[in-house]
């Protein structure tokens, strides 16, 4: 990577330094391959740390550099498609569909999921944990929020806990005539626990997909993945046109 002084540019230096940059990665570097500290590579770049951590960061958000513990900032490889959407809608666990479930337990969800759910404080409801793995990597994360109302059979399974608990959960949904499903897809950072789990720093880019499930009687779960924003490229299928909405509020 050769030395390159930024002279005045009509964008934001940043921006132009990750041009830059983006250029030395597919010409100098090789797919893992660490890059020098901020220090070295602020100074044969004639930049501010502060402007290089900018452009690091907008290239780790596209995909092109990993921030690894212990390591320090790598080449990404290339993104892994993978596939969220289909014509065929069905409840979760019960085709293939690359995720493996992990564990199931009584949780407290915040306050944008019980919004999605439309329960109250305090009403039980059950998270499922699951996770993707494409190509021997943990690509996602999933928390499925099912209200114990949703599965009152559940009560007389004898399965207390780990995977085999949150298959029990997902056959006693598979019971409900399952009426439809939503989704929607969003940019955000990953939580202390989503990012142990795919192996990230705290708050790290990630795509949020959340899914809805509906049955005649309203919601019966809803689903939120964390996918790793730096290796995934989601794809759907022609199930329906993409909607666009603006939601003014936070969630929490």
């Amino acid at each position: 990577m050769g030395t390159t002084q930024l002279e005045s540019v009509p964008e934001p230096k940043y921006w132009h330094l990750k041009t830059v940059l983006s250029e030395a990665l597919d010409r100098d570097f090789a797919v893992g391959e660490v890059l020098p500290n901020e220090r070295e590579l602020a100074a044969r770049f004639g930049v501010a740390r502060a402007t290089l951590r900018q452009a690091l960061e907008q290239l780790e958000l596209e995909g092109r550099l990993q921030r690894r513990r212990g390591v320090g900032t790598t080449v990404a490889p290339p993104r892994v498609g993978v596939a969220v959407g289909s014509t065929q809608h069905g409840w979760p666990g019960e085709s293939i569909d690359g995720w493996d479930p992990v564990d199931a337990a009584e949780a407290v969800p915040g306050a944008a999921v019980l919004r999605l759910l439309g329960t109250a404080a305090g009403e039980p409801v059950l998270a499922v944990r699951r996770t993707r793995i494409e190509q021997g990597q943990v690509l996602a994360a999933e928390m499925l929020y099912v209200p114990a109302a949703s599965v009152p059979g559940l009560s007389g399974i004898d399965a207390p806990a780990g995977p085999a608990r949150a298959r029990a959960v997902m056959r006693e949904l598979q019971r409900l005539a399952l009426d439809g499903q939503d989704r929607s897809v969003e940019l955000g950072s990953a939580r202390a626990d989503d990012a142990k789990e795919l192996d990230r720093l705290p708050g790290a880019p990630v795509l949020l997909v959340t899914t809805r499930y509906f049955t005649a009687a309203g919601t019966a779960a809803v689903s939120v993945a964390t996918y790793r924003a730096d290796t995934c490229r989601l794809t759907f299928g022609d199930s329906g046109d993409v909607q666009i909405t603006h939601d003014a509020r936070v969630a929490s």
